[in-house]
């Protein structure tokens, strides 16, 4: 187990965060500030959030603190294989990697959504 704490941002937690969500907020503003925290957005959750509400992918990518995540081979294969696009590359972002060896946590407003799916949860509802 390390000590950094990495983030997945999931497409509600993008559109929350442009909504002026409390919790969003101090998220973002912590891995911008504090070293050894990572917030991350996926490009298809990234698309999704866009599609929510229109400007989103442009606000989330000009915050410091977030790394955007192409979607590269292996994310694509999980994609391909998920009837839904964001939620497949969140959940493929969240496993484990020689980058985040203890995977990463899923930041969200919605976190019925993620049930049935093999991850960890960050409930940003206030």
């Amino acid at each position: 187990m390390t000590d950094a704490l990495h983030v997945i941002l999931d497409d509600t937690a993008m559109v929350a965060a442009g909504s002026g969500n409390i919790l969003a907020s101090r998220l973002i503003h912590r891995a911008h500030a504090t070293q050894g925290w990572f917030l991350y957005a996926p490009t298809c959750a990234l698309v999704e959030a866009d599609r929510t509400r229109r400007g989103t992918a442009e606000h989330i990518v000009a915050l410091p603190g977030v790394i955007v995540l192409d979607l590269d081979l292996s994310s694509a294969l999980a994609v391909a294989r998920d009837a839904v696009w964001a939620p497949a590359h969140v959940e493929c972002a969240a496993r484990p990697t020689p980058e985040r060896p203890d995977g990463a946590v899923v930041a969200t407003v919605s976190p019925e959504q993620w049930k049935r799916r093999p991850v960890r949860i960050l409930d940003l509802n206030p």
